[in-house]
């Protein structure tokens, strides 16, 4: 048997955690930089507001309606998922964090502990609740794929009350059947089209389909998930995660960027970030992107974007930053307010088979590198830098509805009067 325990409008329910004042109110969280909102709570999505709509859009309708409106606080956010995943894991013999709100659980020597699956999900969310006050919903199902369609119909259907449970070929019916197709995990919406012209409209339709054909109709991946819903489980849970095949930084700035010198700070800090994330799963870039413009609202949008190619690979933060003060010149305009710059490692290797050049030496530093790696590691992120990074937060993601950091600033911690 498998779960999948997702938290309610994640964001929103953790901007209640520590305020109690607002728990019974409809709360909405933004985007970088205040830009859309991204969650929306229970209470808010009663008044139909809809998510990813521009804030200053909707400002007038979330102050008639008093809605708290909150910035994204990623600080707080990480903390409390890695509270609510140590309270799920005692739950089950193995956990796969699949993201920041949601957790596979796999129970194979839980069968003669477990006798009603529907309690035993009650006393997640109860347990989950009492100790980090985050409400979550669990489904259960013979493979990942119906977990997480049970997910669905414990959170979105009626008649359930948190906790969802696929055991057999009829509750599967029961519930695949009241699921659009585009709610299967992993059926986007332009896949969900194609299978809405051939009639297959919801999830039950889906899987009555030859798994053979599917395949040769569209990709393996729809095959392995007709196979799951049919109660064929596909999914590895030992696979070996990837790396990623591309490494992006970046970001809108909180006010608008004229100087050139201010622009190469914005982008040697991400190329910063790109680095050390090249080095956390142990590879080098060929090639970047390096990229800037302006806003797309104002009259003469602006936009440059340069490839830079390495003789030799490289995940060296210097490195790497010497390259955007060469392409610096090509991008940087005078009379242009920059509204957003980044940089893409986008062609990479692993260091295991990096191949050296006879006439380009490496210039990486690996030594100095996992230094300031161990240094920035135990003392926080940014103790030791780059003197051509970013060194203010003039142009900081704007943030103006930002709540307490309450679990990881001293200055945050909450009062309580007894």
């Amino acid at each position: 048997m498998f779960a999948l325990v997702d938290a309610v409008a994640f964001y929103a329910s953790a901007e209640k955690v520590f305020d109690p004042s607002i728990r019974s109110r409809p709360v909405v969280v933004l985007t970088n930089n205040d830009g859309c909102i991204c969650a929306v709570s229970p209470e808010a999505r009663k008044l139909d507001i809809p998510k990813f709509e521009p804030y200053f859009k909707l400002k007038n309708y979330l102050n008639q309606h008093n809605v708290v409106v909150r910035s994204s606080n990623y600080e707080l956010y990480a903390d409390l998922s890695s509270r609510m995943m140590n309270t799920i894991a005692r739950f089950c013999d193995n956990q796969h964090i699949y993201s920041i709100d949601e957790s596979f659980l796999q129970f194979t020597g839980f069968k003669s502990i477990v006798n009603d699956w529907h309690q035993y999900g009650q006393d997640i969310r109860l347990t989950v609740w009492r100790e980090t006050k985050l409400p979550v919903g669990v489904g259960f199902g013979i493979t990942p794929t119906l977990a997480k369609a049970a997910n669905h119909a414990a959170k979105k259907l009626s008649g359930f009350n948190g906790v969802a449970v696929i055991d057999d070929k009829l509750s599967a019916k029961a519930i695949l059947q009241r699921m659009s197709v585009t709610d299967v995990w992993g059926i986007g919406s332009r896949l969900g089209k194609k299978l809405n012209l051939m009639h297959i409209n919801t999830a039950w339709d889906l899987a009555q389909q030859c798994p053979k054909y599917m395949r040769k109709q569209f990709s393996v991946v729809v095959e392995r998930t007709i196979e799951e819903l049919n109660g064929k489980t596909c999914l590895a849970w030992d696979e070996i995660k990837q790396d990623k095949q591309e490494i992006f930084s970046t970001r809108s700035f909180g006010e608008r960027v004229t100087n050139i010198n201010d622009l190469k700070a914005a982008l040697v800090t991400h190329s910063s970030i790109v680095s050390r994330k090249l080095r956390q799963q142990a590879s080098l870039t060929k090639r970047l992107v390096i990229f800037a413009h302006s806003s797309i609202h104002e009259d003469s949008f602006y936009k440059r974007s340069f490839l830079y190619d390495f003789p030799v690979a490289t995940s060296d933060s210097r490195v790497i930053a010497n390259a955007v003060s060469e392409v610096l010149p090509q991008i940087f305009s005078a009379n242009v307010r920059f509204y957003k710059a980044g940089i893409g490692a986008i062609d990479l290797i692993s260091e295991k088979y990096i191949q050296e050049d006879l006439f380009s030496p490496c210039r990486d530093n690996k030594p100095l590198m996992t230094s300031m790696d161990k240094i920035n590691k135990r003392f926080g992120t940014g103790t030791v830098r780059l003197a051509s990074e970013q060194q203010s937060n003039r142009w900081a993601m704007k943030r103006d509805f930002l709540s307490a950091r309450y679990t990881t600033r001293w200055s945050d911690i909450p009062i309580i009067s007894c």
